[in-house]
């Protein structure tokens, strides 16, 4: 079966992006799940309950998010409502849930796991005791497991990846917006990539007006962030898994521009 994962999802450019392509995509690689990241997705902070909805009905199975999850006050109350939004398994707590079980349309099922790092980010329970615990909870027969780690640090994702290899289909890390070169199938059979990249504008700085970004650092004052425009692109991985064994064959970059 082919899988999509899109990257991080950024303000409406974002958003445009992923309403023109996936639709062709969906029939042209013969995809029976699509997840994408989406917590970006509000004018590149946050994701709102509108939102969700848009992006669900583009066709996306499952979004994950991370630390901006909760940027947007209206989510709190909608995310325990809407179990395809999915946040960072490792809260302490919170409203939502950091897993999602469903079954595709041909009736397979599958899992999508939410995880958030702890180097360089805000100190949540441990995310690899935290995937032990899920993966354990999840019947046998749910072979296709997949697991958004939205981390900063290159060397967290990469041992999550080494961690889970053998036990998931797939670990994408995400959280950067910088796509990285190193995609591959690790030696028990997980798809693995550091980061997927940004779903969004690239004349910016990670998403954001790059004027603001270099004015920030030039100058080390406060200063409001806008989402950028222009250069837009959808960064993705397209995985070729066994529904039987829920390892992957194949993973492989997409990156698409806007025009």
């Amino acid at each position: 079966m082919n899988i999509l994962f899109i990257g991080d999802i950024f303000g409406k450019p974002g958003r445009a992006i992923v309403a023109d392509h996936l639709a062709d995509m969906i029939q042209q690689h013969k995809l029976e799940l699509v997840v994408a990241n989406g917590e970006n997705a509000a004018a590149g902070f946050g994701i709102t309950p509108k939102l969700t909805e848009e992006i669900l009905a583009l066709g996306v199975d499952v979004i994950t998010t991370g630390n901006h999850v909760w940027d947007r006050r209206e989510i709190m109350e909608y995310i325990p409502s809407q179990p395809r939004l999915i946040r960072p398994a490792n809260y302490p707590s919170g409203p939502g849930q950091g897993i999602f079980q469903g079954t595709t349309k041909s009736g397979v099922e599958y899992a999508v796991m939410n995880l958030q790092g702890r180097v360089f980010m805000a100190t949540h329970n441990c995310p690899f005791q935290t995937a032990d615990k899920l993966l354990a909870a999840l019947p046998p027969t749910c072979k296709i497991r997949l697991v958004d780690i939205h981390a900063e640090a290159t060397s967290e994702k990469q041992a999550m990846g080494w961690h889970l290899d053998g036990r998931v289909t797939m670990v994408a890390g995400t959280h950067t917006h910088i796509p990285t070169a190193d995609e591959r199938v690790l030696t028990q059979g997980t798809a693995y990539i550091t980061d997927v990249g940004m779903t969004g504008p690239y004349d910016s700085v990670i998403g954001v007006v790059k004027e603001q970004i270099v004015q920030r650092f030039l100058t080390q004052m406060p200063m409001r962030f806008e989402a950028a425009d222009g250069d837009t692109r959808l960064c993705a991985v397209l995985i070729d898994a066994d529904p039987s064994t829920g390892l992957a064959h194949s993973i492989q970059r997409i990156m698409l521009r806007a025009d």
